[in-house]
């Protein structure tokens, strides 16, 4: 008997990589769509249009599109067109290679994101999928333009299931790396007030949640993959400090963010935007967290760091 086929767009990065060896260890084959294919399991793509790739989605267990320019940098006019056009492109063109299979997918997922909510204060309520407030700054149209061309494909025999991601943690990639970094040369201090939520998952449970969501047939629509427990700015960088207990520490204001953050190229939103999510969904279907604190999560991957 073969093994189920899995179709994977963008997973050439941190989440693809971790993806690729969790399913493959599960018993998975996985082909890999790449705008750079260098083996047999790699089919080239351009992420937006029709092609002999599209044949590969015949008859697949799950297509999953993690596929979307990175965020991390200045949300100039040529950019934010880039980041917005390789979200809805890639998305439109999986739709239309599905809507053309005689045997179409079981499932697709496709990537969203938790900053499709707004900006969540101090005491008000976490975004849950059902009560969530739907923001109106870039990024967060962004992400509601990304979700509507996956909710528009005519893939009637398809599940569909939008993963609204939070920030992933991961010892080999993402955020965390480089925010370890800093935190060892003395900024683990608050960023901006501190107040701002921070919404998080362990590299673990997002592959853990992903399987989850492929062996419940009865689950679909949009999920948000985050830890049930987000933390305030100031309290996640008190556990960076608590671990590596630099010599000094120094402030960051928020003066200070937006100059870094021009040097670097990126955006202070990375950072100083309040992402207060649950993931309400995942835990009435009965999903069970490995790491649902954020200072569990750091105790397993800080001492994996370099």
């Amino acid at each position: 008997m073969e093994p189920p086929l899995m179709i994977l767009a963008g997973g050439t990065g941190f989440l693809g990589r971790h993806i690729r060896h969790y399913f493959t260890q599960s018993g998975y084959r996985i082909r890999t769509l790449s705008r750079c294919a260098t083996s047999a399991d790699e089919l080239a793509w351009d992420g937006r249009t029709l092609g002999p790739w599209a044949a590969a989605l015949e008859g697949a267990a799950v297509v999953l599109n993690l596929a979307g320019r990175s965020v991390d940098c200045r949300y100039t006019a040529t950019n934010r067109y880039t980041i917005t056009r390789s979200r809805t492109d890639s998305t439109r063109v999986l739709g239309d290679a599905i809507a053309a299979c005689r045997n179409p997918p079981a499932l697709w997922l496709n990537s969203s994101t938790a900053t499709i909510y707004q900006h969540t204060e101090d005491e008000q309520p976490a975004n849950t999928e059902a009560t969530g407030h739907l923001g109106r700054t870039f990024s967060e149209m962004v992400a509601q333009q990304w979700e509507a061309e996956f909710n528009l494909a005519c893939v009637p025999h398809t599940r569909r299931v939008a993963l609204r991601t939070a920030i992933v943690l991961g010892a080999d990639g993402g955020a965390l790396p480089v925010m370890a970094r800093l935190a060892r040369l003395g900024l683990s201090t608050q960023q901006g007030n501190g107040r701002q939520w921070v919404s998080w998952l362990h590299i673990q449970d997002f592959c853990r949640a992903v399987e989850f969501l492929v062996a419940h047939p009865a689950l679909e629509g949009a999920f948000n993959l985050c830890a049930p427990e987000p933390l305030p700015n100031a309290a996640l960088m008190a556990l960076l400090d608590a671990h590596y207990r630099p010599h000094w520490h120094l402030p960051q204001p928020r003066w200070l963010l937006e100059i870094g953050a021009f040097v670097l190229r990126t955006e202070t939103e990375l950072i100083l935007k309040s992402r207060k999510v649950v993931p309400q969904r995942l835990l009435e279907a009965g999903f069970r967290f490995q790491f649902p604190s954020c200072e569990a999560a750091l105790a397993d991957l800080l001492p994996q760091l370099p």
